[in-house]
């Protein structure tokens, strides 16, 4: 995302930005760009459902380097669109590219198709560690900009968006932040880095800081670009290009710097000019978009210096009020809600994660669908409009409308007061959502439930047919034994992406239940956690997994300790109990899974 080629543009013309150490400061972090940057970069696997644990500990490292160099990080995550809309179009075609990037991911490609929990575990994993977190109502530039204002702080970040506005302490880009390369001695550590600020740029190529934002409106930033102009007419024959990547924005920036008058209602009105064939109806929408475009780059009041210093919840923009409750501020704000939610409430739609599946199998998506309709009920009620769903069908695009449910105990609930309600009633809710009886669970450790019940949920709704169940468990239950000990037994080796083809049936099975697990998640945040959350790092291994059915498969002898055998049983008989007078799949051939116990042998 961002300005359509600029960071291209600053590696030709290196002399812009500033070689620096960095240390002892405040630094802004762009947290939803830091979070795929650091699993893009760790080479961790993407294409067989997450490498978590192996995430989470790249995650430490990273906030714990920055302490070690006296940094203060203050993380701020993207909450979606909030109330525009103006980048639906470029965010429909980014999923239409990714769609078409799953035959080459399924061969065993790094197509930069994110497991779905990515951000999940890095959120956790920032909030366990105590580092000061929160999410915008909307898109995080405009205000990670402001407070970098006020504080005179750099912004760590990825986004050249973030390149157009006048922050005087500026950017540091992420791919020049060398964290990894701590410099340390007896008298300091400090990080070596990148710093670009605007009025560098702007003195290179001659232009008034006030065009910048005409120019990141001209050049195409994350948008369609109504202006098609050919810039390269305007570069002086003696001038040798330094770019080729970037020569469109050259020669833009040729032209721009080449005006005396570099007003931006003057410039505009010079651009119009150069399109002498549009009729005045075209140039009068293309300078409306431009004008919208440039309204980005306005900077804002900070609302996030009050929350960062004494904890106060940030207002939420006027064109929300009227749609998105009060007590929805402070969870949303403290990264306790996903901000799909402000999506939905404001503009009734879901746009789904894409996942590396066989695209002639239905969306994994599907099987968990039950589960989003209960939660559309819970935000929007049942009586009003449909929500549109953004999905795939094959590998194109589809647009679903799906009806908000209000069922069983749900009815007695009221999005408003939430909150207040019973939590006896919350708790009926995820479960009846799931197909799930409280006493069925009573035997599982409590930050477990949730995954049993979803798993339960799984078994009965997934197609084809789940057949997985024993490798799903194992990894889940050395997870745990993992988390309890600090120890990685049975996970060393899948860290790394594996570049072979995978068993795109098995993918799709496991991809199913962590679309299950993560809208269950979703439901269970909104009514205010009646389920402890789970350790994500922990519970999922998607290499190990794979690996883990193939062992199975080949009937690889393997010795389990005692508290293995005790956990696994008790997470098998959960799942695997019918309900009373249920006739549901998890009675059927999975339960043949509790005779398969006599074949794990104990090491005590």
């Amino acid at each position: 995302m961002g300005v359509q080629d600029l960071e291209s543009l600053l590696e030709d013309y290196s002399q812009i930005c500033d070689d620096i150490v960095f240390m002892q400061s405040k630094l802004l972090v762009d947290g939803t760009n830091l979070a795929y940057y650091l699993y893009d970069t760790s080479n961790l696997d993407q294409n067989h459902g997450g490498e978590y644990l192996a995430f989470q500990a790249k995650v430490q490292a990273f906030f714990k380097t920055l302490k070690n160099c006296g940094i203060e990080p203050y993380v701020v995550i993207d909450g979606g669109p909030g109330g525009s809309d103006i980048k639906l179009d470029t965010r429909m075609d980014h999923k239409r590219d990714l769609l078409q990037k799953i035959p080459a991911a399924l061969k065993g490609g790094k197509m930069g198709i994110y497991p779905r929990f990515t951000t999940t575990v890095f959120e956790q994993t920032l909030n366990d560690m105590k580092v000061p977190l929160v999410r915008c109502f909307g898109e995080a530039d405009g205000q990670l900009a402001a407070l970098a204002r006020e504080w005179c702080c750099p912004v760590l970040s990825g986004d050249t968006d973030l390149y157009i506005y006048d922050l005087p302490a500026g950017v540091l880009p992420l791919k020049h932040f060398q964290w990894d390369s701590e410099e340390t001695s007896q008298a300091r550590s400090d990080i070596p880095c990148k710093r670009y600020t605007s009025s560098r740029f702007c003195r290179s190529f001659k232009i008034d800081c006030q065009v910048l934002p005409l120019f990141a409106s001209l050049a195409g930033n994350d948008d369609a670009n109504p202006i098609k102009i050919n810039w390269d007419q305007f570069l002086p024959a003696a001038r040798p290009r330094k770019s080729r990547t970037a020569a469109h924005l050259e020669d833009l920036l040729s032209w721009l710097g080449g005006r005396t008058d570099q007003s931006t209602g003057g410039t505009l009105k010079a651009v119009m000019k150069l399109m002498p064939n549009m009729s005045q109806q075209e140039q009068t929408a293309a300078r409306t978009m431009v004008r919208l475009k440039m309204l980005e780059y306005e900077l804002p009041s900070s609302s996030l210096w009050g929350f960062f210093s004494e904890g106060t919840v940030p207002p939420l923009p006027a064109e929300m009020l009227r749609c998105v409750p009060d007590w929805i501020r402070a969870p949303l704000a403290r990264v306790e809600l996903s901000g799909d939610v402000l999506d939905l409430l404001v503009h009734r739609r879901n746009t789904l994660q894409t996942q590396v599946e066989r695209s002639d199998l239905q969306s994994s998506d599907l099987t968990s669908k039950h589960i989003r309709q209960v939660w559309y009920g819970l935000l929007l009620g049942q009586g009003g409009r449909e929500v549109l769903e953004v999905d795939r069908d094959g590998l194109e695009l589809a647009r679903v409308k799906v009806r908000p449910l209000v069922q069983g105990a749900a009815k007695t609930l009221k999005l408003d007061s939430l909150p207040q309600a019973d939590p006896a009633v919350r708790l009926q809710v995820c479960l009846e959502t799931l197909g799930v009886e409280e006493e069925t669970l009573e035997g599982v450790p409590a930050h477990l439930r949730l995954p049993v019940a979803v798993t339960r949920y799984w078994l009965r709704r997934a197609r084809p047919e789940p057949t997985l169940l024993k490798a799903l468990l194992m990894v889940m239950v050395q997870g745990e034994l993992n988390r309890r000990t600090g120890g990685t037994t049975g996970w060393q080796g899948f860290t790394s992406h594996n570049r072979q083809p995978l068993d795109g049936v098995v993918a799709h099975s496991f991809n199913q239940w962590q679309a299950c697990l993560k809208d269950a998640s979703q439901l269970n945040l909104l009514l205010c956690k009646p389920l402890l959350e789970p350790h994500y790092a922990w519970l999922f291994q998607g290499r190990l997994v794979h690996r883990q059915i193939q062992k199975l498969q080949e009937r690889e002898p393997e010795e389990h300790s005692a508290d293995f055998t005790r956990l696994y049983r008790s997470l098998l008989g959960a799942v695997t109990q019918p309900d009373p007078g249920a006739n549901g799949r998890a009675g059927g051939p999975e339960a043949q899974l509790r005779a398969s116990m006599g074949h794990l042998r104990l090491n005590t």
